[in-house]
C-alpha cells in the first residue's frame, strides 16, 4: 500500500474487439497511458479558462443540465423577490408504468421526457403538447436521462440513447431511429468489449445516458451481472453520425497498461465491475471526460481479488478524443461496502491562496468531498491515509488504509451507535436494535468491513450522496449536497454452490465466494433506523471549504401528520438545482414537496405539494423570453413504501413559471 502524501497514490493491450471492431488505429493508446506514473502527472499544457467560457450556463441540453453536469442555470426571470409568485404552467401525464424520475432535457425547441412505458417522448417546450413518441422496441430508454446533439450548422438534431442494449441515434425533429447509425441503426456494446473477457449473455443496459463531446459520445458501460462472474465495465467513444467505435478506456486494466498490477494476474481476465453506472462530467475547456467508476465485483468480498483493483472507485480524468488516461485518484482501496463513486464530478474555478485553480470535485456514498485540481489530480487539501479495521472474514484482504479528506467537514454522521436509535420507532423495534449494536454486530466506523456476524455500514450503499444529489453554483463557487442517511446490515454467508465456485475469478481451496442478503435495516413501520436528520441539505464555500449551511432537508407526511416536523425527508432520490436568481430548487418523495429555498442561507422561500412522490433532476430553460422549470412527479418514492402514505396521483411531468406577462 502506497501511501497517499499529497504527491503519490496507490497504483497497479488493449485487445481487439470481437466481430471484426477494428482497433488497430487506436490500439497504441492504452499502452501510452502506462507512461504517466502518478495520480498528478497530467502530461497536459492546456490552461483553464473562465469558468462561464465554454459552458453553456443557459441550455439544458442534456442530462443534469448538460455535459458539465452543473444543475445550475444562469436563467434568472426567477429570483428571490419573485419566486412566491410561481404558479403551474403545464402539465403532461406519462400514463401507466414506471412514474418518472427521467430527467427533461430540452434542445432543438423541443423537451424529450419519459412515459410509463420508457419510451421518449418530445414536448412543445412551452405548453406541454406532445409532439411525438418514439417507437423504440423493448426497453425504451435508460430511466434517468437523455443527452442532445446538434450539428454546426444547426440543421440536424439527434437523441443518443440506450435501447436494449443498443446503442441508437434518434432523430430529434421526428422520434425515427436513425439506421445510418451503426449496423442497421444501432451499435452493440458488447461488441467492443475484448474476446477474453467474461461475456455477458444479455444485452448490456444502464440508466447513465453517457456524455457527447463534440461530435463523440462516450458511453459508460454496465457490469453485465451483479455476482463474481461479470464483464469489465469498459468506456467507450462512438461517433455521432457513424456510430464507429473511437477508442476504449478499459476500467480493469489489461496486460500492459497503467493499472493492471492491482489485480492478481490468475484469472485477471475474469475479474469484472468497476462500472460508472452513475454519471460522469465533460470539462469542455479541457477536453477531459471525469468518470467516477463503481466497486469491483463481487461488492462484498474480495479475497478473490487481492490488491487496490484498479480503477475501482476512482475518480479517473480520460482525454476525452483519444480516450488516454490523463491522472486518476483511488477513493476508495479493494471496497468491500459497495462505495462506488455515484455523483457526477462538479467543476468550476475556486480562488484559494490568490490563484485562480480549475477543480472537479467528488461528493461520495460514505459522506466525504474530494476537491482535485483538474487539470493535474493534485487534492486542493491534504488527503490522509487513515488505519482502518481489519477483516475477520476467512481469506480476505481488507486494505489497512483509506483516503479521507482533512476537509471540508462531512456533509453528513459517519457513524451508528445506540444513541442514534430513531425513536419513532416502536419500541420493540428500538430494543432489538440496541441489543444488537451492544452483543451481536461489529461497529467499527465507516470502514468496518462485513462480517459473518454482522457489520454496521453507516454510511450505507444506498445513504451518502447519490446520483443527481449534487448541484453546484460555478459563479459563487458553491457546492450544493443532498444526503441521505440509510444504515444497513453487512452479515455475509459462505456460498458453497459448486456453481458459485466456478463462476468465481481466481477461487482456490482456502478462498470460497461469500454473499450478503440485502438488508437495508427498514423497520416495522418503514422507517430508517437511525434517528433524525434522515437528509441533509449541505452548502459549502468551495473557495474556503466552509460549510455555508448544514440543514435537515423535505419532512416525511406521517410524522406531519402528528405535528412533528423538522426530520428531513426519508431516502430523497431528487436533485437540487442553482440558479443565477439566488434560488436552490429541491424536490423532495416523502413529503411530496418542491422547494425553492435561498441559496445563500437555506430558507425555504416558496414552496408547493404534489400528490404523488418527486424524484429525479427538474430541468431549468427559457422559451420565448419566459422561464420555466420542470419536476417529475409520480409513484410512492424510493424506500417509502412501508411509510403508510397515502395513495400516489397520476404520473406526470409539471412545470412552472411566473404568471404570464410578469
Amino acid at each position: 500500500m502506497v501511501v497517499i502524501n499529497l504527491s503519490n497514490i496507490s497504483a497497479g493491450t488493449r485487445a481487439m474487439g470481437r466481430r471484426g471492431m477494428k482497433l488497430a488505429a487506436i490500439s497504441a493508446l492504452a499502452m501510452a497511458s502506462a507512461a504517466c506514473s502518478t495520480a498528478y502527472d497530467s502530461g497536459m499544457t492546456t490552461t483553464a479558462a473562465a469558468p462561464s467560457s465554454a459552458i453553456d450556463y443557459v441550455g439544458w441540453d442534456g442530462y443534469l443540465g448538460g455535459g458539465d453536469s452543473s444543475q445550475y442555470s444562469a436563467l434568472d426571470q426567477i429570483n428571490r423577490s419573485n419566486v412566491s409568485q410561481l404558479e403551474v404552467a403545464w402539465t403532461y401525464a406519462t400514463g401507466e408504468g414506471q412514474p418518472p424520475i427521467f430527467s427533461p432535457t430540452v434542445g432543438g425547441g423541443r423537451m424529450y421526457v419519459q412515459n410509463g412505458q420508457g419510451q421518449i417522448v418530445a414536448l412543445d417546450p412551452a405548453t406541454g403538447s406532445e409532439l411525438w413518441v418514439s417507437s423504440l422496441e423493448g426497453r425504451g430508454a435508460g430511466s434517468r436521462g437523455v443527452n442532445y446533439w446538434e450539428s454546426e450548422d444547426g440543421s440536424e438534431g439527434r437523441l443518443i440513447v440506450l435501447n436494449g442494449g443498443m446503442l441508437r441515434a434518434i432523430d430529434a425533429a421526428t422520434g425515427q431511429v436513425i439506421t445510418s447509425f451503426g449496423n442497421n441503426g444501432g451499435v452493440d456494446l458488447r461488441d467492443a468489449l475484448a474476446d477474453d473477457v467474461a461475456m455477458p449473455g444479455n444485452p448490456l443496459m444502464t440508466n447513465n445516458p453517457g456524455r457527447i463531446y463534440k461530435n463523440t459520445v462516450i458511453m459508460s458501460l454496465p457490469a453485465g451481472a451483479y455476482d463474481y462472474a461479470s464483464s469489465p465495465a469498459d468506456v467507450q467513444a462512438y461517433d455521432v453520425i457513424t456510430g464507429e467505435l473511437k477508442w476504449v478506456f478499459h476500467s480493469v486494466p489489461r496486460e500492459g497498461e497503467f493499472g493492471y498490477d492491482t489485480w492478481p494476474a490468475e484469472d485477471h481476465e475474469k475479474f469484472g465491475g468497476v462500472h460508472n453506472w452513475s454519471e460522469s462530467t465533460i470539462d469542455v475547456e479541457n477536453g477531459i471526460m471525469f468518470v467516477p467508476f463503481g466497486t469491483a465485483r463481487y461488492d462484498f468480498y474480495g479475497g478473490n481479488r487481492e490488491g487496490d483493483n484498479l480503477f475501482a472507485n476512482s475518480l479517473v480524468a480520460i482525454n476525452a478524443e483519444t480516450g488516454e488516461r490523463i491522472w486518476h485518484f483511488q477513493i476508495v482501496h479493494h471496497d468491500l461496502w459497495d462505495f462506488d463513486l455515484p455523483v457526477a464530478p462538479k467543476l468550476m474555478t475556486i480562488t484559494k491562496d490568490g490563484q485562480d485553480i480549475p477543480i472537479v470535485i467528488q461528493a461520495t456514498k460514505h459522506g466525504y468531498v474530494f476537491a482535485f485540481n483538474r487539470l493535474t489530480g493534485e487534492p486542493i487539501w491534504p488527503i490522509e491515509e487513515v488505519a482502518v479495521p481489519a477483516s475477520d472474514v476467512e481469506g480476505e484482504h481488507a486494505s489497512p488504509t483509506q483516503p479521507v479528506p482533512t476537509w471540508p467537514e462531512p456533509f453528513m454522521r459517519l457513524s451508528f451507535t445506540e444513541d442514534d436509535i430513531n425513536p419513532y420507532l416502536p419500541e420493540a423495534d428500538q430494543e432489538a436494535l440496541r441489543n444488537s449494536l451492544r452483543n451481536e454486530w461489529r461497529n467499527d466506523g465507516i470502514f468496518t468491513p462485513p462480517s459473518e456476524r454482522g457489520s454496521i455500514s453507516h454510511p450505507g450503499h444506498n445513504g451518502g450522496a447519490n446520483w443527481g444529489n449534487v448541484a453546484v453554483d460555478p459563479v459563487n463557487q458553491r457546492l450544493y449536497v443532498v444526503s441521505r442517511e440509510l444504515p444497513l446490515l453487512l452479515k455475509i454467508n459462505k456460498d458453497n454452490r459448486e456453481s458459485a465456485l466456478a463462476a468465481m475469478p481466481n477461487a482456490q481451496e482456502d478462498n470460497v465466494p461469500w454473499r450478503w442478503p440485502v438488508n437495508f435495516m427498514l423497520q416495522s413501520n418503514g422507517m430508517v433506523a437511525i434517528k433524525p436528520p434522515f437528509s441533509n441539505l449541505t452548502a459549502y464555500d468551495m473557495n474556503t471549504g466552509e460549510r455555508i449551511f448544514h440543514i435537515p432537508n423535505g419532512e416525511i407526511l406521517t410524522l406531519e401528520e402528528q405535528g412533528i416536523t423538522g426530520v428531513g425527508a426519508q431516502a430523497p432520490r431528487s436533485g437540487p438545482i442553482a440558479t443565477a436568481g439566488g434560488l436552490l430548487f429541491v424536490n423532495t418523495a416523502s413529503d411530496r414537496a418542491f422547494r425553492a429555498r435561498d441559496a445563500a442561507t437555506g430558507e425555504v422561500l416558496w414552496e408547493h405539494r404534489f400528490d404523488a412522490a418527486t424524484e429525479g433532476v427538474p430541468a431549468v430553460y427559457e422559451v420565448n423570453g419566459r422561464q420555466y422549470i420542470t419536476v417529475p412527479v409520480g409513484g410512492v418514492g424510493h424506500f417509502l413504501g412501508g411509510l403508510g402514505l397515502p395513495e400516489p396521483g397520476e404520473s406526470r411531468y409539471v412545470t412552472f413559471a411566473l404568471p404570464a406577462g410578469n
